[in-house]
Order: structure tokens, then sequence, then C-alpha cells
């Protein structure tokens, strides 16, 4: 359970306490995507589909660990990952996203297409990247469901899906 919610949060859910919103004046959030994932879900068996995201997000999640960057979710293909929301990072959390978001960039492009013929290519991630305020709260009864709100989130989603294979898309605020 502290691998998907903030062990505050967790802790609370636990205990049957209701987790109240959270406003952080100051985060970073990543968004990644693979590059033609549609097609190449459309051309390749499932298993093997599943065994490149495995692949994929295996790899991310232990790079995560290694940047001090907190997963948020994952949805298809996209990956969403956060920092300066968990622990303080101060004026460090940018930095750590960009650092994260470069050996992301370069851990997808070490995972083959199809293992089996690696001659094919390997992933390409878009990634966009934007710093801001945003509110952060668990939705949902049944499935309860650790989510962040606000501008923040929707302006980095527009970086990723503005930016090209291989590459950080980065705003302003980040930088």
């Amino acid at each position: 359970l502290y691998d998907v919610l903030p062990r505050h949060i967790a802790d609370a859910l636990k205990e049957g306490k209701k987790v109240e919103p959270e406003h952080r004046e100051i985060v970073t959030i990543f968004f990644s995507d693979i590059v033609n994932f549609t097609l190449l879900s459309a051309s390749l068996p499932p298993a093997k589909v599943s065994d490149m995201l495995d692949s994929l997000y295996s790899q991310l999640d232990a790079l995560a660990k290694q940047h001090g960057v907190f997963k948020l979710e994952t949805i298809g293909d996209a990956y969403m990952a956060v920092t300066n929301l968990v622990e303080k990072q101060e004026d460090e959390h940018a930095v750590r996203m960009a650092a994260f978001a470069l050996a992301a960039i370069e851990a997808a492009a070490s995972i083959p297409l199809d293992r089996e013929r690696p001659e094919e290519g390997s992933i390409q991630l878009r990634v966009g990247i934007h710093s801001g305020p945003v509110v952060a709260s668990v939705v949902g009864r049944q499935r309860p469901k650790y989510t962040l709100f606000g501008d923040t989130v929707n302006t980095a989603s527009r970086m990723e899906s503005n930016s090209f294979p291989g590459r950080i898309q980065c705003s302003q605020v980040s930088k």
C-alpha cells in the first residue's frame, strides 16, 4: 500500500479515517507517453504489448525510487509522476524530475518493441514536465484513488502531448 499511496494517506485509509484534500503550493509533474503506442498495440500480440509495458514500467518505477520521484499512476501507455508532494524537496524537485525524465528516455530506448525482433526498434517516449500548485485528494470509496487536480496537471499533460520523440518538453516555470 505504501508503494502506491503516501504513507500518511495509506495509514489514514487503513484506520478508516476521512482523508482531507491537501493543497500543495509547488510540485513538479511528469507525463510520458509511448510514441505510436496505438499502432504498436494493434500490430503486436497482446502478450508482447503487456511484456513491453511491464519492462518499461518496472524500469521507470526503479528510476523513480532512485531519483526521489513518486509514481502517481499509469493509464495505458501513459506514466504520471510527481516530486515535492510526498516528501519536501525544497528547490531541487524540478532538477530531480529532469534527471528522472532523462533517465526514463534512456531506459525506454533500451527496451525493444519486440524482444524476438530487436531490429524492429525500441521504445521511444515523449515527455512533458511542468511545475505549479495542485490539490491532492483521495477520490472514490470502493476503490480509493490518490490523485492530483489543477491546471498544473493539465499543463504537464499538454507539455507531453506537444513534445517530440525522445525529448522532454519543459515549461518555463520548471526551468
